[in-house]
């Protein structure tokens, strides 16, 4: 068994004053997050979150993610609009519309696999979840490794890529989930 830290020791101290204690951890955690926001500035890391689509690999910004979930086993039809929603889903109490990206995008309907998943945005004003094939995970690349070129997809979104990050011979296109769900095309809902 190891011997306590002086920093574990100084805790430990602190276990019968709580709110020194509370005052101390919110302390170390200020300063520990500082420590990481000034790292990530300094190596400027892009953080995005892969997905397949179409049999394409692309990239999603981090910050325009909510969140990833399953297919919901029931889903409600929207009356008079277009085929790519699929309806609306109640997910924690909270309605979301449920939209096919590739049918939206007119490359087809996503099959549904065990891998399929919605990708819930995260936009203020609209709430949305995009079906995609599958979901691979964060995904980390040097601010160099971008350029503002997109490649050709099979999926036919090049006017909602904001650019590309490439890697060796890998190419990760970047779509841009704000600009699709504040496209005209997206707001013509009505079918």
């Amino acid at each position: 068994m190891s011997e306590p830290t002086p920093n574990e020791l100084e805790l430990k101290s602190l276990r019968d004053r709580p709110f020194e204690l509370l005052a101390e951890l919110e302390r170390r955690g200020r300063a520990v997050s500082a420590q990481v926001s000034q790292e990530a500035s300094a190596g400027r890391e892009w953080v995005g979150v892969a997905l397949r689509l179409a049999g394409d690999l692309y990239l999603v910004a981090r910050e325009e993610t909510r969140e990833v979930l399953g297919i919901p086993s029931s889903t409600t039809r929207v009356p008079g609009a277009r085929p790519w929603i699929k309806g609306l889903a109640n997910v924690r109490g909270q309605l979301l519309p449920v939209i096919d990206l590739r049918q939206f995008l007119g490359s087809g309907l996503t099959p549904l696999t065990r891998n399929t998943r919605i990708v819930v945005v995260n936009h203020r004003e609209i709430p949305a979840g995009l079906i995609v094939d599958e979901v691979l995970g964060f995904r980390r690349f040097a601010e160099q490794e971008f350029s503002g070129e997109a490649p050709p997809t099979v999926a036919r979104c090049e006017r909602y890529l904001a650019g590309a990050f490439r890697r060796g011979q890998e190419q990760w296109p970047v779509l841009s989930l704000r600009s699709i769900l504040e496209s005209h095309a997206f707001a013509e809902a009505a079918a």
